[in-house]
Formats: structure tokens, C-alpha cells, sequence
């Protein structure tokens, strides 16, 4: 019973009972070693590391930390396994990976779990989007695995030797799957480096490598730093190396492979622009807007942080806007109810509250919805800068946060404009009735994805990835193998 119901007129909105997902599904054991060569074994020089929950900060698992002794034991372990990989039949390489699709499937709950203790994103988005988009990539390229010769290489292409990947912590089990399972299905074998703060999906994945009996050495994970994925990009015996993260680390990646021989892919940082048409579905276009920016905290590189509104219907879509995050659920992110979780790290959301400090700096308009954070961990607030000037920081440079800044435009042309001015080519979304203009302006703005009518959608057969600062290269679809392949 809502509280108009009940005789007071407080509120419209229904109270929700508490409905937590059992930790009980999922088993942290107290430690973990690096996984090379098909086994779980101490860092050489012994060096350690925690990893907590943003939630509550609560101390999870210790963790080894890989230096440059485990970074060449792990390429060595990847070379030797390389040749024998390489010349499997794709039909028996597809067998592996079909294996690691249904392990995945029949232990989501567990990895669902794991991943929102870890990360700090809600349960339903784990459980309703990551886990299941992770699963339909090793099943999609399991397919590819004897099908190479159509994918655009040749007719006998070969695989390029070890990979080294290094993934960022706000989606780590599906960064994970977009790029493991591209390149074991093209034959090459891995070294996969997950972000310090998120170490733990990949070493349980390294467990259901073993699961699914591949063979040793073929994935080997390395949990560390930043430094540990530096000395495995620089490592010479490396022969492609896949990076998503930020631009600045992705520039520096850029420059130690330059010179050498490595194939090099990079999905870094963006600004996308959601672009709001008067004749929009305007509802439709809230509920994309909300998860353009909110979905994971704001905390994904192609998220909707610029809404670019026609001054036709400005105050109407903030209106609806407003009373939409008003609805929103701030909080324990393995609640089912949760909307909105934590922050993944204390020098995250110091980020996040410095540009938006920076924001009211400049004379930006700053509104909140009503909410109350957790005493513990790491939160921020649903947030909305309107009055946004395009030269802002907040309209300029890549929150990673649940911030939203909004703009206007008149025509079809301004809008585009104002959508391409920033440094960052990454994604857009464009919410119109009129076919013709959403493909006219999806030729026009200069992003890697264009949403039509929708925002944040994902599919293992389409490619991802950017322009400009946001990066170069493709993950997903048949333009994710070519990263991986070569030439006979």
C-alpha cells in the first residue's frame, strides 16, 4: 500500500521490502595466487593485496600481486601452449569454448553475485545483463572457431601468437569474455591482466578454464597493477595486445607499442551525447536517457553523460526526468530492488565529486533527488547539471559517474555540432520518430555506436569501439576476430 493509500500525502510511491540475494551462493576463499600455466601459484617475490567491497569496504580476499618475474612466467607459459592451440582443429577449439558458455550459464548465480560484491554494481544488472552477455560471447565466437576463412582475412588466416589483455574494473567478467573469447576461437593464447580493484571474476573464471579442461597455459591471469600491466605490455614475446581503459593509460600503452610488432587494440574513454528530438517518444526517451547514465553508476565509457534536448521540449523531458530519478533506489547493491549502487573505489568517487564540484564552479545548475546514502562505502547521488555551457569540464571531460549534463539545440545541425565537440568519439544516441533523420545524423556523428530510439545496448554479433580519443579497433562481431588474426 503506497502512503496516499494509507491517508497520508508524504508520497506516491510504494515501499519496498527488502529483498537481498544470499551471499551464501558464492564461496570467497580467503586468498588467491596467480593462474599460470593451468594452476594457481604464490607472486615469485610474494607480494600481496586486498580487495574490498565499495558497498561497505569490507576486506573480501587477499589477492597476489604479478610482477615482472610472474609476467614472464605467464608469457612463457602462453608460448609454449600457443602451438598446440593454434593447430587444433576449429571444431575442437569450438568444443572449449561451448564448455565455458554453459559453465558460465550454470554458475551465473555465483558469478553474479561475486561480481556486485566486488565491483559494487546492483545484483539485477549482474544477473540481467553481465552474466548473460558474457555467456552469448564464448557461445558466438564458439561458432566463428572453424569459420575463419570468413571472416574477412583471407582465406587461411593464422592467429597471431599471445595475446595480452588488460580490462578495467567496471565491467569485468564481460571484458573479460569480449576479449578471451575472440582470440581462442582465432587460435591465440592469453595472458589477461583484471584491474586491481576487481580481481576476483577473472580468477573465478580461471577456475572454470580448468572446469571446462583447457588446456594449461592457453588463459593465464595476472592480478596486480598498474605496473603489472605495464611489464606485460612491454613484455617482447607478446604479440597483440587489447586494452580497455582510460585515454591516458591508453596513450602510454599506444607508446611503448610503437615501434615494435605488436597488433594493438584500444576501447579508452567517452563523452556520448543522448540526442532528444521534440517529435521523440518522450517517455521512452527518459527511460533511455536514465539508463544512457545511471546504468552501473555512470561508471561505462559509452555512457549517455551529455543529453542534448531541442529547447522545443526542454522543460517537459526535465520535468519527466526529474520525477523519473525521484524513483530511483539508492543502495545495497545485492538488493533486488536497487537502482543505483556503489562507487567501485574511494579515488573514483573523488573523481567523480571534483568535476562536479567543478561543474557548480562554473556556473552550472546542480539537482539531486531526494535520497539517502549509506554511511559506509562509496556513494554519490543520482545527479543533473542543466544550464551546461559547451566549454564546461562537465561537458568536456569523461566523468565516469552517475552525472548527467544537459544541453540544447535547435536544428538537426547544431545538435550534431554540439555532439561531436569533444575530444572523445565513442557513442551517441538519437531519439526521433523520423527514420530519415536518424540515419542521416547517424552518418554524421562521429561515434562508434549509434543508438536509434535505445541507449546501452549490447550484442556479441556488433562491433564496439570508437574515434578520436576513445580509441581505434573493434570488439564484438566478426570485426572482433580480425583483431586476431593475420594473413596466411
Amino acid at each position: 500500500m503506497n502512503d496516499q493509500q494509507s491517508g497520508s500525502t508524504t508520497s506516491t510511491l510504494f515501499d519496498y521490502a527488502p529483498a537481498p540475494e544470499s551471499r551464501s551462493v558464492v564461496d570467497i576463499a580467503p586468498s588467491y595466487g596467480l593462474f599460470i600455466d593451468g594452476e594457481f601459484r604464490e607472486a615469485a617475490g610474494g607480494k600481496v593485496f586486498t580487495t574490498r567491497s565499495p558497498a561497505d569496504e569490507e576486506v573480501l580476499s587477499e589477492v597476489a600481486y604479478g610482477q615482472a618475474d610472474d609476467v614472464d612466467a605467464a608469457v612463457r607459459a602462453a608460448r609454449a601452449a600457443f602451438g598446440t592451440w593454434s593447430a587444433l582443429p576449429g571444431t575442437e577449439r569450438a568444443k572449449y569454448l561451448f564448455r565455458i558458455a554453459r559453465i558460465v550459464q550454470e554458475r551465473s548465480r555465483e558469478l553474479a553475485v561475486l561480481e556486485t560484491l566486488d565491483n559494487g554494481k546492483p545484483i539485477r544488472e549482474t544477473r540481467d545483463a553481465d552474466l548473460p552477455l558474457v555467456a552469448a560471447h564464448f557461445f558466438y565466437y564458439a561458432g566463428w572457431a572453424d569459420k575463419l576463412s570468413y571472416a574477412g582475412c583471407g582465406p587461411d588466416p593464422r592467429p597471431l601468437g599471445v595475446a595480452a589483455q588488460v580490462v578495467p574494473w567496471n565491467f569485468p567478467l564481460l571484458m573479460l569474455a569480449w576479449k578471451i573469447a575472440p582470440a581462442l576461437a582465432a587460435g591465440n593464447t592469453v595472458v589477461l591482466k583484471p584491474a586491481e580493484t576487481t580481481p576476483l571474476s577473472a580468477l573465478f573464471f580461471a577456475d572454470i578454464c580448468r572446469q571446462a579442461g583447457l588446456p594449461k597455459g592457453v588463459v593465464n591471469i595476472l592480478t596486480g597493477d598498474g605496473a603489472t600491466g605495464a611489464a606485460l605490455v612491454g613484455h617482447p614475446d607478446v604479440h597483440k595486445v587489447a586494452f580497455t581503459g582510460s585515454t591516458a593509460v591508453g596513450k602510454e600503452i599506444a607508446r611503448t607499442v610503437a615501434g615494435t610488432d605488436k597488433r594493438l587494440t584500444l576501447e579508452l574513454g567517452g563523452k556520448g551525447a543522448n540526442i532528444v528530438f521534440e517529435d521523440a517518444p518522450l517517455d521512452q526517451a527518459v527511460e533511455g536517457i536514465v539508463g544512457g547514465i545511471f546504468f552501473n553508476q555512470g561508471q561505462v565509457c559509452c555512457a549517455g553523460s551529455r543529453l542534448l534536448v531541442q529547447e522545443s521540449v526542454h522543460d517537459e523531458v526535465l520535468e519527466a526526468l526529474k520525477r523519473r530519478l525521484r524513483t530511483l533506489r539508492v543502495g545495497d547493491p545485492l538488493d533486488k530492488n536497487t537502482d543505483v549502487g556503489a562507487i567501485n573505489s574511494a579515488e573514483q568517487l573523488a573523481r567523480i565529486t571534483e568535476l562536479a564540484e567543478a561543474g557548480e564552479a562554473e556556473g552550472a545548475e546542480r539537482w539531486s533527488p531526494p535520497c539517502e546514502l549509506p554511511e559506509r562505502g562509496h556513494w554519490f547521488a543520482p545527479t543533473v547539471f542543466t544550464g551546461v555551457g559547451q566549454a564546461h569540464r562537465i561537458a568536456q571531460e569523461e566523468i565516469f559517474g552517475p552525472v548527467l549534463s544537459v544541453l540544447t539545440f535547435r536544428t538537426p545541425d547544431e545538435a550534431v555540432a554540439k555532439a561531436d565537440n569533444t575530444p572523445y568519439g565513442l557513442s551517441a544516441g538519437i531519439w526521433t520518430e523520423k527514420g530519415s533523420r536518424i540515419l542521416k545524423l547517424a552518418n554524421q556523428l562521429r561515434a562508434g555506436v549509434v543508438w536509434a530510439n535505445t541507449f546501452n545496448k549490447f550484442d556479441p554479433t556488433s562491433p564496439f569501439g570508437g574515434y578520436k580519443e576513445s580509441g581505434y579497433g573493434r570488439e564484438g562481431g566478426r570485426h572482433g576476430l580480425e583483431a586476431y588474426l593475420e594473413h596466411a
